[in-house]
């Protein structure tokens, strides 16, 4: 064998072995680094995906509610119950649906008709409800009566 040759030297192995074990344990404390950065980045993305929906929800449901209420022959019974079966499809818990400028039956054409929908983002939190503070979202339409 050639001089060379560190395959056959005593000492190379238990150096390799040293590099190897040390390199493990360096991954490792990156990983315990990393890790919970990872974690905090996913469940802070769901949660912001979750508050997205939730105030998507609420103006798709205002709108409906106050796209039946402009129509001709309306009640505030059908144009609650329009915006409520939305909020209700899409698992929405707390939710308030209100009519500010009265009675809709009695707006005359022409007249602005508005429907605002709330809901707290607390009981709608998928994963940290309890450690978030809890806000109202809100969201508010206004069409005008045919």
């Amino acid at each position: 064998m050639s001089r060379r040759d560190k395959s056959s030297h005593p000492f190379s192995r238990r150096t390799s072995r040293r590099r190897g074990s040390h390199r493990r344990g360096v991954a490792a404390v990156e990983f315990a680094v990393c890790l919970p950065v990872i974690v905090l980045l996913v469940f802070g993305s769901i949660e912001a995906s979750s508050f997205i929906f939730l105030k998507q929800s609420l103006s798709v449901a205002a709108y409906e509610g106050v796209r039946e209420a402009v129509r001709e022959k309306a009640t505030d019974a059908t144009a609650l119950e329009r915006a409520e079966n939305v909020l209700t499809s899409r698992d929405v818990d707390g939710f308030q649906v209100t009519f500010p400028n009265g009675n809709i039956a009695s707006a005359q054409r022409g007249d602005r008709i508005v429907c605002q929908v709330t809901a707290p983002t607390q009981p709608n939190s998928p994963l940290a409800g309890q450690f978030v503070t809890n806000r109202v979202l809100t969201a508010r339409v206004v069409m005008v009566k045919e």
